[in-house]
């Protein structure tokens, strides 16, 4: 039987590169947010807000609905500008590197971005035309991410969880060094949180970096977690 989907553009064959086992350079930069104020319709949500986070860390962002996790998220992603402070990326202000910033970030919102009209198997293609090519085959991706036998279903037919999958498949099909996750975990069963889990632990052991939001408590194995609480002043814990 012959396929009618376009063609796909070639995995990266060099070494080091592949999802399943590259590292990032030895070199690896920093992410860090320094002093940063957020204001919304004239209400400050943080002030004074930083943190420091190094290769094979995550964090791990709490806080009540409307304490400004989203809007951090925002601001760290380049989306929207704080009122004042800065996000910096190995010590440079990210703005002004902005292009290389970007083409080290993976983010994934809070709504997962999946277009109902397409098939989970384009939605990933097409992700991967933006981000300028692919480390591992859109339906190597779903299958690893649960989703097997799921590629040519349009996206309007999948559960919410299975959308979410499409969504965190994202991650493995074209890696980058920082991974900023709002709420991964939405709408996931156990095994499903797991999954992810065991993705997020995978990409620290080779030196990657990640934010998330999310309530529920996260296992990444031996690899540090740094919380921090968002509420009437962000409260960061090692």
């Amino acid at each position: 039987m012959t396929s009618d989907r376009p063609p796909q553009p070639s995995p990266e064959s060099s070494a080091g590169h592949g999802p399943a086992g590259a590292f990032f350079r030895p070199d690896d930069v920093t992410f860090e947010a320094a002093d940063l104020r957020c204001v919304r319709q004239d209400r400050t949500l943080f002030d004074g807000f930083g943190f420091r986070l190094s290769p094979g860390e995550l964090i791990q962002i709490e806080g009540a609905n409307g304490s400004g996790k989203t809007s951090l998220l925002r601001i760290l992603c380049l989306l929207t500008l704080p009122e004042s402070g800065e996000v910096r990326w190995g010590g440079v202000n990210a703005e002004e590197i902005r292009p290389d910033f970007l083409r080290e970030l993976t983010y994934i919102g809070h709504t997962p971005g999946v277009k109902a009209d397409l098939t989970a198997h384009e939605n990933l293609a097409v992700a991967a035309a933006l981000s300028g090519g692919i480390t591992l085959d859109p339906d190597e991706g779903l299958a690893r991410i649960g989703l097997a036998g799921f590629e040519d279903t349009p996206a309007r037919e999948l559960s919410a969880g299975q959308t979410r999958r499409v969504a965190l498949a994202r991650l493995l099909i074209h890696p980058t060094r920082l991974w900023i996750l709002d709420e991964p975990f939405t709408a996931l069963d156990p095994r499903g949180k797991a999954m992810v889990e065991g993705i997020l632990g995978e990409h620290c052991a080779r030196g990657g970096m990640a934010i998330i939001t999310t309530h529920q408590p996260v296992d990444i194995g031996d690899h540090p977690v740094h919380h921090i609480r968002m509420g009437t002043a962000a409260e960061g814990e090692g």
